[in-house]
């Protein structure tokens, strides 16, 4: 089998070889350094890099080149998935799941929960072997269960370093001696360490020790609690959802602005939580289209555990809802006090289907308050920044991981959704081709 797909991808890195070079003709292009658009250009890209950016009355089309009519479309940076759980190498959900990423123009993701056979899976897809979006990995998270003690904290970063993992993964229940161990062991190995935010050290004490990234928000409701609240020790629900009608919300700024001058990032996965705690009824989440896509046992599980949240003794809807609006404000007040933030969703999660949930990740950013050049910033040029990557940017020189779409995402975030093709490290599919690959797993569910 692994022969077989080996062949395919040698068949298909000759076709690419054969007509290196793809224009995109008459194009708008966003190159998402700033808030414009750059009408009718042609964009050259030659083996995966763009080569030339001009105006299409000025730019000749290269022999045998590739040709893609942009005249009224847009063509935009591949967005990053920054909080996607990624199954084994060997998984065959695997394809399933980048399959809907890169048509949902997904071209970045970072596994959030790392195992071994990833390693060699990050190279497959750089050299094509895998069909599948960039992967960024973390190695199996470091949690209360998985680390014994500061000494073995400290052995565990250094195992994950010396194995060429991209980043630590913190989950919940580390104490403060493990979590100062991993963090102060990651830092002098230059090695980023990101996720949870550990109750025993808090939010204050994550930005002291350089934490990357703090994903889903955690701990920022908690750090907003009066001196008085035992809230922080006790139950708050998921994410601490229901300490909501508790938080100082007049110090969201303060803490925002401490995070920026920290440089630490955040990833909210806004919709997880929502989806969570939201009223929106459990069958209306299940009829969404993008469920036809799933396995019908994950689609049920997802079910369950929504019904199991809101079931559970002491949840509150009013409460939950005010904390969706608290966390808006909290993001807003990231993006305005130049914290940085990275989109991600939590793939797949509850009713978070791969590409898709991406889209309603930046919908959920839109509606905390951030423009929608904002919005895709996090997901593209904010990545780059983030990654040290040559993607993220439409301009000469970088990469080409492209999405064109058919309206303009700046003055509607929902257009980034209305994909024509997507350009794969300099190959283009088609949103027919792209869709034929979905085709299998849509059939297995009608």
């Amino acid at each position: 089998m692994r022969r077989y797909l080996s062949l395919i991808a040698l068949l298909l890195l000759a076709q690419v070889s054969l007509a290196a070079q793809t224009a995109f003709i008459n194009v708008n292009v966003v190159p998402m350094t700033s808030d414009v658009v750059i009408s009718q250009q042609t964009v050259i890209v030659n083996r995966g890099v763009i080569e030339v950016i001009g105006p299409v009355d000025e730019v000749p089309i290269p022999e045998g080149a590739m040709v893609v009519d942009g005249t009224d479309r847009y063509l935009m940076p591949g967005l990053a998935e920054m909080h996607a759980h990624v199954p084994d190498a060997s998984s065959k959900e695997l394809d399933r799941y980048f399959s809907l990423y890169v048509a949902n123009g997904v071209t970045t993701i970072r596994g959030m929960l790392g195992q071994p056979s990833h390693l060699g899976l990050r190279q497959d897809l750089l050299d094509g072997d895998v069909f599948g979006p960039r992967l960024v990995t973390s190695g199996p998270s470091l949690n209360g269960r998985s680390v014994s003690n500061a000494t073995h904290a400290r052995q565990l970063v250094e195992e994950q370093h010396a194995a060429g993992y991209d980043f630590i993964k913190v989950h919940p229940g580390l104490n403060s001696a493990e979590f100062e161990a991993l963090a102060e062991t990651a830092n002098d190995l230059d090695m980023p360490f990101a996720g949870h935010v550990p109750v025993a050290a808090g939010v204050q004490r994550a930005l002291e020790l350089n934490m990357a990234t703090i994903d889903h928000l955690d701990g920022y409701l908690a750090a907003l609690l009066p001196a008085s609240s035992g809230g922080s020790g006790g139950y708050g629900g998921f994410f601490d959802v229901l300490l909501a009608d508790e938080v100082e919300t007049d110090r969201i700024a303060e803490i925002a602005q401490a995070t920026a001058a920290a440089g630490t990032w955040n990833v909210p996965t806004q919709i997880l939580i929502e989806q969570y705690v939201n009223d929106i009824p459990v069958a209306e989440l299940r009829s969404r289209p993008e469920m036809r896509y799933m396995l019908k046992e994950t689609v049920q599980r997802w079910a369950d555990s929504k019904a199991e949240t809101i079931a559970e003794s002491g949840f509150d809807p009013e409460v939950a809802a005010l904390a969706i609006d608290v966390r808006h404000r909290l993001i807003l007040e990231l993006q305005r006090a130049g914290a940085g933030l990275l989109l991600g969703s939590d793939s797949p999660q509850v009713f978070n289907v791969p590409g898709f949930a991406t889209h309603r990740e930046l919908d959920a950013l839109v509606a905390a308050g951030l423009t929608p050049y904002e919005a895709l910033y996090s997901g593209t040029a904010a990545v780059a920044e983030f990654l040290g990557s040559n993607t993220g940017i439409v301009a000469v020189g970088r990469e080409a991981d492209l999405v064109l779409v058919n309206a303009n995402p700046l003055t509607d975030i929902g257009n980034s959704h209305r994909i024509h093709g997507v350009m794969l490290r300099g190959v283009w599919y088609s949103a027919a081709a792209l869709e034929r690959r979905l085709a299998p797993y849509r059939a297995a569910n009608e």
